[in-house]
C-alpha cells in the first residue's frame, strides 16, 4: 500500500499500511507535523505510537490500511487513528507486572486530556485523543 498524505494547514491525514512499518511511519509523521505547529510532541508521540500499534495488531484487516488524522483547532489538538475492525473496540485490560502488553490504554489515559472510541461506518472505528492547547486559537 502506498502512503497517501493530506496536509491542509491545521489538518493533516495519512493512509498507511497496517504493518509495523506503517505504525512507525504514523508516529514519525505525527511528530513532524505537531512540531511544525509549534506544539510539544512528547505525549502525542506516545499516544500515536500506541494507537497505531493497536490498529496494526488488533484492527488489521488483510489488504486494508489504517488512517491517522491530526487537527489543531481553537484550543484543542486532536489525534485520530481509524482502522477497519469496528468489532474490536479497545478496552482496559489487567496487566500484571510480567505481562508484555495491556498497558497501552493506561498510558493514553495518563498523557491525554481526553480519549475515546467512536464507531464509524461499518466496519470501522476511530480511536481518538485530545489535548487542550492554552493560547492556541488560530483558525485558517
Amino acid at each position: 500500500m502506498n502512503t497517501h498524505i493530506r496536509d491542509t494547514g491545521r489538518r493533516f491525514g495519512a493512509l498507511l499500511a497496517a504493518t509495523p512499518r506503517g505504525a512507525r511511519q504514523a508516529r514519525r509523521l505525527a511528530v513532524e507535523r505537531i512540531a511544525a505547529w509549534g506544539l510539544p510532541t512528547d505525549g502525542p508521540e506516545l499516544v500515536v505510537a500506541e494507537l497505531a500499534a493497536n490498529a496494526v495488531t488488533h484492527g488489521r484487516v488483510p489488504g486494508r490500511g489504517f488512517r491517522i488524522e491530526l487537527a489543531l483547532s481553537c484550543g484543542v489538538l486532536r489525534i485520530e487513528v481509524v482502522d477497519t475492525r469496528g468489532d474490536r473496540v479497545p478496552r482496559f485490560r489487567d496487566a500484571d507486572g510480567g505481562a508484555e502488553g495491556g498497558r497501552g490504554l493506561v498510558l493514553v489515559e495518563a498523557v491525554a486530556d481526553r480519549w475515546g472510541v467512536d464507531r464509524g461506518l461499518p466496519p470501522g472505528k476511530t480511536v481518538w485523543a485530545e489535548w487542550d492547547v492554552p493560547g492556541e486559537c488560530r483558525e485558517p
